[in-house]
């Protein structure tokens, strides 16, 4: 009989602990295990989109585990603590798209002592005077997702919805469905690209400030052109890229939670907004980061024109491992010119 309790009661405690897990809250072996990592910080936060582009930095040679404690699960994603090029890492995968980007990073940057935020991947390419594999860091990101959708028969000069609060704007510009329609008028209208609203933490609780495009780190950016002699593979198999591809400082890239795989669209994003990478991630980790003032940088490699038309045929399909690749090599090189101690921590 006694048995038979402390077995109802084992089973009520592990109740309490899914339950308490499941309501959001932060159990006490996790929270004493994120409290005991802190004091070995402050790490470099990595982020990567996916498993894709997680799995070849885990495998690298120049990432090590910390053999007693090498993660933490918490709200359905693994934290993973490291060493690369004798920086302490923190490493983490956020999933599709722009919430799930957002949420993981704002996890990151609130349960962990950081100096930095990194991170990497692979992306559409807008500019056709790139190829695929040659890896891109922008200064600056954007959410291109966020519309105001104009109702129809409203013009450029009509007030939009909302506009006259505050809420929205058409400084940024608009995209015109009709300029893509091979006859008729179209019903579509048009749609006014937004800025996010953001609460920085610096500024006063639920005063909200609007910004489109964020900068990276300058410092970071900096660090960032000793990167462009540097060589990378040109191959999968016996299948090669008709150049060596580069690592470029470039402009400007956007994301929204939305797969472009349309040539007219790639096109209206370079012409319009000066992009060149397009992804469904990285707007999310600059916006976290400059809420948070926490220093970044994007580190994208191009695995396809989006939307096709390049020289070189089934492009992601076939160099899309090879992008992932190359991203993973400029990222741990670029943690390698780091200064030790010298960022800023967050806490």
């Amino acid at each position: 009989m006694g048995c038979f309790f402390i077995g109802l009661l084992m089973v009520i405690l592990s109740i309490g602990n899914i339950i308490e897990e499941a309501n959001g809250e932060i159990s006490p072996k996790v929270l004493s295990n994120i409290k005991m990592m802190n004091k070995r910080g402050p790490y470099l936060g990595i982020v990567a989109p996916n498993n894709f582009e997680l799995n070849p930095l885990l495998a690298s040679q120049a990432y090590v585990p910390y053999p007693s404690l090498p993660f933490i699960d918490f709200a359905g994603r693994r934290f993973r603590f490291g060493n690369i090029s004798n920086q302490r890492v923190v490493i983490v995968m956020t999933g599709l798209g722009m919430v799930n980007t957002g949420v993981v990073t704002q996890l990151l940057v609130s349960l962990f002592r950081l100096k930095g935020v990194l991170h990497y991947g692979i992306a559409g390419n807008a500019d056709v005077n790139l190829d695929i594999g040659d890896v891109t860091i922008p200064k600056f990101w954007a959410h291109s997702g966020l519309w105001n959708w104009q109702r129809y028969g409203d013009g450029i000069d009509d007030e939009l919805a909302l506009e006259a609060g505050g809420d929205y704007t058409r400084d940024i510009g608009y995209l015109q469905f009709s300029k893509y329609n091979n006859q008729s008028d179209n019903l579509l209208n048009r749609v006014w690209y937004q800025p996010e609203e953001i609460f920085p933490v610096t500024g006063t609780p639920e005063l909200r400030e609007h910004v489109f495009w964020v900068p990276v780190d300058k410092s970071y950016l900096d660090l960032a052109r000793q990167l462009q002699d540097m060589r990378l593979p040109q191959c999968v198999n016996t299948t090669c890229l008709p150049r060596p591809p580069k690592v470029t400082i470039v402009d400007r890239g956007v994301s929204a939670s939305v797969f472009v795989d349309n040539a007219a669209y790639r096109t209206f994003l370079r012409s319009k907004f000066n992009a060149t990478a397009i992804d469904m991630e990285s707007a999310a980790v600059a916006l976290i980061c400059h809420q948070q003032a926490l220093p970044f940088v994007v580190i994208r490699s191009l695995s396809d024109l989006a939307g096709g038309g390049s020289d070189v045929s089934n492009e992601a399909d076939l160099f899309g491992s090879l992008a992932a690749q190359n991203s993973v090599d400029v990222l741990v090189k670029f943690v390698g010119l780091l200064p030790r101690h010298k960022s800023k921590t967050h806490s």
